[in-house]
């Protein structure tokens, strides 16, 4: 995989937390600091940048993409359209175009670019920026094999990807994009739990954050289903099947159902608003 995207020129153009996270992952995956372009309207932050991660920065997002096998657009996704407009005409035909800005279908990039510009569309989480994110990825109809596996491989450090089409995005974005934070709400919850236990608030998120942490890899490690893993440890008559007991009393694996769907509701009216 290093030798993969070994001397491949990559631009950022923005580089708001999701496209540094990619920044990081790549160089993680091997993408040498000298191959990098960044962009930044600031001074102080293009400065940060190139202090933290030994890149170049511009202000000059044409520059930046001039010459680029890989540009990946990481403004808001009300700046996007005006970003492609500004430095479409600096792309190479083979330049692959990469997006992680929210709620943009790839048929809004076919409007700003030309029509066999290669386009994959991504979806990162924010556990990408500690290289432990999972992050969809959708190939635009131009973007050839190698194009995609070019991008996966920058991605590479940043986690898991996954390919999914783009009818599946929203699914993604309510399960895995939005998930970091169902998982947030229930370690708080976890630790104020503790606290009214009376554990310090300290040990309480200590106790809260290793639990979901070890049970995450158990699930990964083993590979079975956390159903079975979920039985293992109530057993008849014991603690743990009480406790579960009142959270399905209270509702709680319907109110995920139903925050889930939501989040994915919200995210197809967002992307109705934005292409």
């Amino acid at each position: 995989m290093t030798t993969q995207i070994a001397g491949t020129r990559v631009a950022f153009l923005g580089t708001g937390t999701m496209a540094e996270a990619v920044l990081v992952g790549a160089l993680r995956s091997g993408l040498a600091p000298s191959d990098v372009v960044a962009t930044a309207r600031r001074p102080e932050r293009g400065a940060e940048l190139a202090e933290r991660y030994g890149i170049s920065t511009t202000a000059d997002n044409a520059a930046a993409a001039t010459g680029a096998r890989v540009v990946v657009i990481g403004v808001k996704p009300k700046d996007v359209g005006g970003m492609l407009d500004s430095v479409v005409g600096a792309l190479e035909p083979d330049t692959v175009v990469v997006s992680v800005a929210v709620g943009l279908p790839l048929a809004f990039y076919a409007r700003h670019l030309p029509a066999t510009q290669p386009v994959v569309r991504t979806m990162p989480n924010t556990p990408a920026q500690v290289g432990a994110g999972v992050t969809a990825v959708v190939p635009g109809p131009t973007a050839a094999e190698a194009d995609v596996a070019l991008v996966e491989a920058l991605l590479a450090g940043t986690g898991e990807t996954l390919r999914i089409t783009e009818k599946e995005i929203d699914a993604f974005g309510a399960l895995a994009g939005s998930g970091p934070a169902y998982v947030f709400y229930v370690v708080d919850a976890m630790a104020e739990a503790g606290v009214l236990l009376g554990l310090t608030r300290d040990v309480a998120r200590r106790l809260a954050v290793q639990t979901v942490l070890g049970s995450g890899r158990l699930l990964a490690e083993t590979g079975e289903h956390p159903a079975i893993l979920r039985e293992k440890v109530s057993s008849p008559g014991g603690t743990t099947i009480q406790a579960l007991k009142r959270l399905d009393d209270g509702g709680v694996r319907a109110a995920f159902l139903t925050a889930v769907e939501a989040a994915r509701d919200r995210s197809r009216e967002l992307a109705a608003e934005l292409g």
